[in-house]
């Protein structure tokens, strides 16, 4: 039997919700970058299970306070939800631990194999075509990517490698969570928070057997702070990236919300640049990096306001038909 087709997301919640998503996205990194880097945080991972915390505890009493609903838990829950806790966790930690090895203008430049990756996914899962403007703005992409990264003088195997798997989990996680977030199942508050429940404690075993809490313990600046403000900015921003990224899938495309992760992606490549402190200036890397924006640009206007907006929206809504049927 055909499923009843879902009703278009009238296009203001759309843009604000991507703009949410943008904000969310682009202050989460300089403020993990701070901790991380500048404050020499040793645990991306124990601030992985701080910012879950804070989404369950936040998600937990907004329930009880009958501010929002989701599903009680049952039997059922984990099967809905599986594997997208798997995909979130491997994804929030890769971020985090990336965010930390590189510069900040050579993660955003590696962070935008994301978008062929999510396109990828959608050619062979989907079914999808994209046209020849598409192509040729992915390609100017990854040429600029491969320019940047081939002259970085501050290489580093595990960043690259870490930022990499991250693209790799961002992109399946995109394409799972817009499918999760049926309001007649676990709805999008019931995706994050279960998500979050479900990884915590697993998390917290990994940090523990892997001696990362004894760093934390042992860590010196607990007394400082701005430090500490750091943190809890940190935790509050993890959730509130966690919900609009579900918001921005809820209401455009898992495309759309790699998309507006790229346009992002520009201002935070450029203050890099100025504030960061670890960029180190080459030629080579420049003009790589400005390929790869001026891609990333292209790309974003072809994707949101060209002909392939009406193409994505129509072959989403297959893919929901046939997903329910």
């Amino acid at each position: 039997m055909k499923a009843e087709e879902e009703p278009v997301a009238a296009p203001l919640p759309r843009l604000l919700s991507a703009l949410f998503y943008g904000a969310c996205s682009f202050l989460i990194v300089l403020v993990n970058k701070t901790v991380l880097t500048a404050y020499r945080f040793p645990s991306p991972l124990f601030l992985g299970v701080g910012q879950m915390m804070t989404t369950i505890l936040i998600l937990y009493v907004s329930k009880l306070n009958k501010i929002i609903h989701f599903p009680d838990f049952d039997k059922n829950i984990p099967k809905k939800l599986f594997p997208l806790p798997l995909i979130y966790v491997g994804n929030h930690i890769s971020g985090l631990s990336s965010t930390s090895k590189l510069s900040l203008p050579m993660f955003t430049v590696l962070r935008k194999f994301t978008i062929p990756l999510t396109l990828l996914l959608e050619v062979i899962i989907l079914g999808k075509r994209y046209s020849l403007s598409i192509v040729l703005s992915v390609f100017a992409i990854i040429l600029g990517a491969f320019i940047a990264a081939g002259s970085d003088l501050a290489f580093s195997l595990e960043g690259y490698t870490s930022v990499l798997l991250n693209d790799m989990f961002t992109a399946v996680n995109g394409v799972y969570t817009k499918q999760k977030i049926d309001p007649k199942e676990l709805g999008k508050y019931g995706v994050i928070f279960y998500n979050a429940c479900f990884m915590v404690i697993p998390t917290v075993l990994i940090s523990f057997f892997t001696g990362d809490f004894q760093q934390v313990t042992d860590f010196s600046q607990w007394t400082n702070i701005l430090f500490i403000g750091q943190f809890l900015l940190s935790c509050i921003l993890g959730f509130l990236l966690m919900y609009s990224t579900v918001l921005c899938s809820h209401y455009n495309s898992a495309l759309t919300t790699t998309v507006v992760g790229a346009i992002k992606n520009v201002s935070i490549a450029y203050i890099g640049m100025l504030v960061g402190g670890d960029y180190i200036f080459s030629v080579l890397n420049f003009i790589g990096l400005n390929i790869c924006l001026a891609g990333g640009l292209r790309y974003s206007f072809l994707t949101i306001w060209g002909q392939d907006s009406r193409k994505h929206a129509t072959d989403e809504e297959n893919l929901i038909s046939s997903t329910k049927s």
